[in-house]
């Protein structure tokens, strides 16, 4: 558990109940699979998670109300990447800027697989990018040779979700997960270490993700890693615990300054998170 601040950077509030599912090709998660932002609170100080990136989930699909209320009442702990429509107006851009929206998320694999191919879809990256937003890319696979072109010419700085979730029984030379390596060599793109356990074949402590793991951190280096929960573990078929994804960060990081740097400092100084608020 760390004892200075950390930041889950990747996890979502879901709660049907107040704030019902949009109707649309996002997965709709069990009630058993669902957590509120009280929840989500209560599993962060549980854990000594002082803050957090929340990510807009397939089933809300623009509807970003749910994050934004969980990010209203954080008083700036909580940030958060929203799912935006490519005909939304400036104002309404640069209102969720305000609100504390870092960035837009883009899911090739459920919500919207022709996000980068569409007409327009280049003009509209580059509003992102003229907000200082980040475009945050969920694929899996080889999909990402095929979107890293189109990544590369965006204007916005990147962030890949899940370290490009790779085939884990494939090994590291497979086709996507070069282009995802490529991605941290050559261009300022950060990477989440999150949701290991979409990519294993077994259960924790998946040690065979960790040659995937190793090569993201060579090839983004220390200083452009996040950490992720992707809390409440939603469409997935491991038995899951919070503190168990911690523990694995130690494990691929045994260096406490570096654990600092992906838990703390690098978002911080990507996302704007301040001690103590």
């Amino acid at each position: 558990m760390p004892d200075t601040p950390g930041v889950d950077c990747h996890a979502h509030v879901i709660d049907p109940r107040r704030f019902p599912y949009s109707q649309g090709p996002g997965y709709m998660p069990r009630a058993d699979e669902t957590g509120d932002g009280e929840a989500f609170a209560r599993v962060l100080a549980a854990h000594g998670i002082t803050h957090a990136l929340l990510v807009q989930p397939s089933c809300y699909g623009e509807e970003n109300a749910c994050m934004l209320e969980a990010m209203g009442r954080s008083g700036g702990k909580i940030k958060g990447i929203a799912v935006i429509s490519p005909s939304a107006s400036d104002a309404e851009m640069t209102a969720l800027k305000d609100r504390g929206v870092v960035g837009i998320r883009l899911n090739l694999m459920r919500s919207d697989r022709l996000a980068l191919t569409r007409p327009g879809a280049e003009r509209y990256l580059s509003r992102v990018a003229a907000l200082g937003w980040f475009v945050q890319v969920y694929a899996t696979g080889d999909v990402w040779a095929e979107a890293a072109p189109a990544l590369r010419r965006c204007g916005a700085r990147l962030i890949v979700d899940h370290f490009g979730e790779p085939d884990a029984s494939r090994g590291i030379d497979q086709p996507g997960f070069a282009a995802v390596l490529g991605l941290g060599r050559e261009t300022d793109a950060a990477v989440k270490l999150s949701a290991s356990f979409r990519a294993s074949l077994h259960p924790y402590p998946h040690e065979d993700v960790e040659p995937f793991v190793a090569a993201i951190v060579g090839a983004y280096g220390v200083d452009r890693c996040l950490w992720g929960s992707d809390w409440p573990f939603i469409n997935t078929a491991q038995q899951v615990e919070y503190g168990n994804l911690l523990r694995l960060l130690g494990r691929w990081l045994p260096s406490p300054a570096d654990r600092q740097r992906v838990l703390w400092e690098n978002p911080a100084r990507l996302f704007g998170f301040a001690r103590g608020r």
